[in-house]
């Protein structure tokens, strides 16, 4: 019997350990996260929001939207509201070339505000921020993580959230 619980213990420990390192994800571990909060630190100021596309197969959120200096922690996932403007990467799901979702991770000045309505995304079963968009322009097509540098990006389940 001491056995079984020193056994059950060991891998208990083993368990919490594994889950508690973090090693480099697959978003790059560029910037270093002292870089990154320099670069946020200096960034242009305005009337917009910088905004990360983040895409998960079958979801209806757009992606990330953060105020300009504020770190990327406090960036909320929303919902677009194209009435007024269409998304950068509005395309067809499918089919050749180009479609939804080909700008995963890049980083754009977000013009718009949010509607204060609360819109439910049922793929991901969440209340999400409903957002005007106005306007937009490309930052980068390769901005790197997006949370820490051990961000991982899957394509088909939400991985990537913020860590407050």
């Amino acid at each position: 019997m001491r056995l079984l619980r020193a056994l059950s213990f060991f891998v208990f420990v083993l368990n919490s350990c594994s889950n508690s390192i973090s090693g480099p994800g697959n978003m790059g571990t560029q910037p270093s996260p002292e870089m990154r909060k320099e670069q946020i630190a200096s960034e242009a100021r305005g009337d917009f929001y910088y905004g990360r596309r983040y895409f998960v197969h079958k979801t209806r959120f757009w992606g990330y939207l953060r105020e300009p200096g504020q770190p990327a922690h406090t960036a909320k996932l929303v919902i677009f509201n194209e009435s007024k403007k269409h998304n950068p990467d509005r395309l067809p799901e499918a089919g050749p070339g180009k479609n939804y979702g080909y700008d995963h991770n890049y980083e754009y000045k977000i013009y718009g505000r949010y509607t204060r309505k609360p819109l439910y995304e049922p793929n991901s079963d969440q209340l999400l921020p409903e957002f005007q968009l106005f306007d937009y322009k490309l930052v980068s097509t390769h901005p790197g993580w997006l949370f820490t540098p051990s961000d991982h990006y899957h394509p088909a389940q939400i991985t990537l959230l913020p860590r407050r």
